[in-house]
């Protein structure tokens, strides 16, 4: 990415960056509400696919694997469409070319596989989001690969604290995820198909 202003805004994103978050979400909400709102979607959806789009890029930049060869908003909008598509067809319906088509029975089991997943994805980032941002920091690191020695290094703990530190957010992580009701149902679905 050439563009500063550009770069900005990523790093911005990348540090959890209020304002910059703030000035983001004001400049490209509307886009997205509208492109949720004409394919049967609703207010809340909106907001939903917007916030886990920001979760997808804030992940993938913390992680180094963000490469983006197109102006942020042109990015944004083709997760946040992704994300819709993907929800949509948890109702059984596929979008191709702005044309609802009913689901065929043979893709059914695939589609369904896919939004599980997804929801999966959608209640991790969930409560993610709401950790500190010590926990969120440690379990990146953890997440991107990085060893306990190397954990300590960048966030200067010592690592017998960054083992705690990471131990106490994974249990907190945990226990928001499975006191949420979306992961319950699909705990249920997961134990009824083994």
């Amino acid at each position: 990415m050439n563009n500063p202003k550009e770069r900005k805004i990523l790093e911005g994103i990348a540090a959890g960056d209020t304002a910059i978050i703030k000035a983001f979400y004001k400049k490209n909400y509307n886009y997205i509400r509208g492109y949720i709102l004409q394919n049967s979607g609703e207010e809340e959806d909106a907001e939903d696919v917007f916030q886990d789009a920001l979760v997808v890029m804030y992940q993938k930049l913390r992680s180094g694997t963000l490469d983006i060869n197109v102006s942020i908003r042109t990015y944004f909008y083709a997760i946040c469409k992704n994300t819709w598509r993907s929800r949509l067809r948890k109702k059984k319906k596929i979008i191709f070319d702005d044309e609802l088509i009913e689901a065929n029975e043979e893709s059914e089991e695939y589609i369904v596989e896919d939004i599980e997943e997804k929801e999966r994805e959608h209640v991790y980032r969930k409560y993610f989001l709401k950790l500190s941002d010590a926990c969120k920091e440690v379990l990146s690191l953890v997440f991107a690969g990085n060893n306990m020695k190397e954990i300590a290094r960048i966030t200067g703990y010592a690592e017998g604290y960054a083992r705690k530190k990471k131990f106490e957010c994974k249990k907190s992580l945990l226990y928001m995820i499975e006191e949420d009701p979306v992961y319950q149902e699909l705990k249920i679905t997961s134990e009824k198909e083994s």
